[in-house]
């Protein structure tokens, strides 16, 4: 028996956020240090969700490190 299941969407949100020290290395702008949470759904069904830390751009939104 075979089974497909197709991923549908990887969504990141941002938690909360707050000031950092030092700029984006594309844009200039400044960076914060954000709570990000990401929710994976296989077949329209949250599948996995995980919480972690991230340094953004807060004019681009670039990712420029995580915290896993």
């Amino acid at each position: 028996m075979v089974c497909f299941c197709f991923l549908v969407d990887q969504k990141r949100k941002v938690r909360s956020s707050k000031p950092a020290a030092g700029t984006c290395s594309r844009c200039r702008s400044g960076v914060s240090v954000a709570d990000m949470k990401t929710v994976t759904r296989f077949c329209y069904l949250p599948f996995y969700c995980k919480s972690w830390k991230a340094i953004i751009c807060t004019f681009c939104g670039a990712l420029l490190k995580s915290y896993r």
